[in-house]
């Protein structure tokens, strides 16, 4: 169990207090008594044990795990630990307080200097006292933005969102049987939806009526990436079994039903939460008498882990592969044959994107980094290394012009100039890990899947624009895994998979969610 998940146990000012677990005395004060010490003996204490702490108290981590104690020690230990790391997270904030208290302190004291003073009480509403004078009114507003930019991170997670934008959801594709970990739209017509599941299959959907079209069946392992072909009706999935398909499909849309009129919902904060039990019909849409497909076209077997991730580069003539083995693999698609293989990670690849237009392309890792590698000279294969994150790249991908956007489980997303990869152009800081997430070219609007359920949708300047609803009724129920935009689709523009063995299609109003910025 995660640290956090412990916060509801603890008292609201982290302090040096003993913590004792007890059950109500009852009975006569004597035996109360004896029950007190009886049961004291059995109490779990925990007190800070940081070395400062244990310097001034004698009390050493050994002895606390030494009490008598019914619990086994690895639970025990395990309790300790988790404790301790809750009891930094809130020393950490209470310092951080303390610093902000005397900026606040600071500049009152410059604003009484000049006649203005601000009362605590109400500058922790947000309001502040001002006076004509110009020199105060400036240094007030200075000393409320950075009140707020201090605590913009104890407070993000609390920020209600007030976007009037309409996001409705308008279709779920349910059939898989495990969660499902990548979403694609097809390129040319007629346009359907792919996704790629850990139930061994991908199937390709009908966006209009939900009805599966067609399933692929030969991998023998998780299917963990689906792209299509740039101008035919081929698919490339990535898979487990250490292995990349291409295989050839032939469909036919039904005749689209006219889609039920369901309420918009207005993208916000508020939305009642649902219970991760709530799983939808998993025999649902997925019809007997669906087309499967069983053998690919051809087989890419380069690799020697689990391919996680693929795609088609420009033109659609080869395509790269990202693996656990630390290696990325350039084919050739008539062939099969390896053209190149991309070394340089130092742990697992989790994602590679290439570049719409240019020979280009970028792998992620669980190295902290994610690199750009240069096909468009054919003797020079140039490399860029982009460090910026802390934790695992699940994903970068190109934008318009010359940007990057990475998203990490660090809980941030950055923006890149591919030019000047020493720092990025914006960041994006959220309250949950992030997964493979899609740029809209078009609007330049980044959708981020999260580990916590949500879908984000952030501007390339880093700008909040809505939250996709969630609800009891509809949204995700557990981890988002992938987004994919469909620009120019009429019905469906966003679509969103995740654990919960469903695919879900967006109706995003971009004009009202670009005119709210």
């Amino acid at each position: 169990m995660p640290a956090t998940a412990w916060l509801g146990l603890l008292p609201e000012c982290p302090g040096h207090h003993l913590l004792e677990v007890m059950p109500t005395e009852s009975g006569s004060c004597s035996t109360a008594r004896q029950a007190k010490q009886k049961r004291k003996s059995h109490s779990l204490s925990i007190r800070r044990t940081n070395s400062s702490e244990q310097e001034r108290t004698g009390l050493p981590r050994e002895m606390l795990e030494g009490q008598d104690s019914k619990l086994p020690s690895s639970v025990r230990s395990t309790l300790l630990e988790l404790f301790g790391q809750i009891e930094r997270e809130f020393e950490n904030l209470y310092i951080e307080n303390l610093e902000l208290r005397r900026e606040i302190e600071t500049l009152n004291e410059r604003l009484t200097a000049e006649g203005q003073a601000i009362d605590g009480a109400e500058l922790s509403k947000g309001q502040l006292k001002t006076k004509a004078s110009h020199s105060t009114s400036q240094l007030s507003q200075k000393l409320k933005t950075t009140y707020k930019a201090s605590t913009s991170k104890i407070v993000s997670s609390f920020k209600t969102t007030t976007s009037r934008a309409v996001c409705q959801l308008v279709k779920e594709y349910i059939g898989h049987r495990d969660g499902i970990w990548d979403v694609s739209v097809a390129r040319t017509q007629p346009v359907v939806l792919g996704t790629a599941s850990a139930d061994h299959t991908a199937l390709l959907w009908s966006i209009e009526t939900g009805r599966c079209l067609v399933k692929y069946t030969g991998h023998v392992g998780s299917v963990n990436s689906i792209k299509f072909h740039p101008s035919e009706q081929l698919a490339l999935t990535a898979s487990g079994d250490q292995t990349a398909h291409i295989w050839r499909y032939a469909v036919q849309l039904p005749t689209p039903q006219p889609v039920a009129d369901t309420s918009q919902q207005i993208c916000g904060e508020d939305e009642v939460e649902c219970s991760d039990k709530d799983e939808p019909d998993v025999d649902g849409d997925v019809s007997s008498d669906c087309p499967t497909i069983r053998v690919p076209l051809t087989s890419l077997k380069s690799h020697q882990g689990v391919v996680i991730a693929a795609d088609w580069l420009v033109g659609g003539q080869q395509v790269v592969t990202a693996s656990w083995d630390r290696a990325a693999n350039l084919y050739d698609v008539q062939t099969a044959e390896l053209v190149h293989s991309l070394t340089g990670h130092d742990q697992e690849l989790t994602h590679c994107c290439t570049h719409p237009t240019q020979r280009l392309v970028v792998t992620s890792s669980r190295d902290t980094t994610f690199r750009l590698w240069d096909f468009r000279d054919p003797s020079i294969h140039s490399v860029n290394v982009f460090q910026g994150h802390t934790d695992t790249v699940t994903s970068a991908v190109f934008t318009v012009g010359d940007n990057v956007v990475s998203g990490s489980d660090d809980r941030t997303v950055k923006v890149w100039d591919l030019k000047n990869m020493r720092s990025p152009i914006a960041t994006i800081r959220t309250d949950s890990a992030i997964n493979r997430i899609n740029v809209c070219v078009g609007q330049k609007i980044i959708a981020l899947p999260h580990d916590n359920r949500q879908v984000r949708l952030f501007d390339m300047s880093g700008v909040r624009l809505a939250r996709l609803p969630r609800s009891s009724r509809q949204g995700h129920r557990r981890m988002v895994c992938c987004s994919a935009w469909s620009e120019d689709h009429p019905v469906c523009n966003l679509f969103t998979c995740g654990f919960d063995r469903q695919a879900i299609g967006w109706n995003i109003n971009i004009p009202a969610l670009l005119q709210e910025k």
